[in-house]
Order: structure tokens, then C-alpha cells, then sequence
């Protein structure tokens, strides 16, 4: 009886395994071709994003301050 009952199911657990992964298989391969839609969340980062880039291209360094003893000293080194 367990004989019989293994060349049942052995062959039928096999049969099920190959479809299975036949059809996640197909599955995939749709998801793929169907374009990815984006949420309200990430279109919203990537806008956040790209606005702070356009902000840091805009950006430019500030100059140092000098003390106001170093440059009467410049000036002067210069005149003479």
C-alpha cells in the first residue's frame, strides 16, 4: 500500500512543484513588462531632491571676514 501510494504522490509532488514555478515564472516576467508606478511619496522625495540639488548648484561660498587689523596691514605692505 505505501508502495502504491509513493508512486502517486512522489510523481504528483514533482507535477506540482514545475507548474508552480512555471507559473511565479510567468508572473514575473509580466510584472516586468508593465511599467512601475511610482507612489505619492517618492515623487514627492525625488521633487524635495531635486530642488535642494538646483539649491546647491545655486550656492556660493561665503568669504571668510577678516579681522579689521590684517587689512591696514596688507594695504600698507603694499604702498611701501
Amino acid at each position: 500500500m505505501y508502495k502504491i501510494f509513493m508512486l502517486i504522490a512522489v510523481p504528483a509532488l514533482i507535477i506540482g512543484w514545475v507548474a508552480y514555478a512555471y507559473w511565479i515564472r510567468k508572473v514575473c516576467e509580466e510584472e516586468k513588462e508593465q511599467p512601475k508606478q511610482e507612489s505619492q511619496r517618492l515623487k514627492k522625495t525625488k521633487s524635495e531632491i531635486a530642488d535642494w540639488a538646483q539649491q546647491m548648484a545655486q550656492f556660493t561660498k561665503p568669504e571668510p571676514k577678516k579681522p579689521s587689523g590684517q587689512d591696514d596691514q596688507k594695504e600698507n605692505d603694499t604702498k611701501g
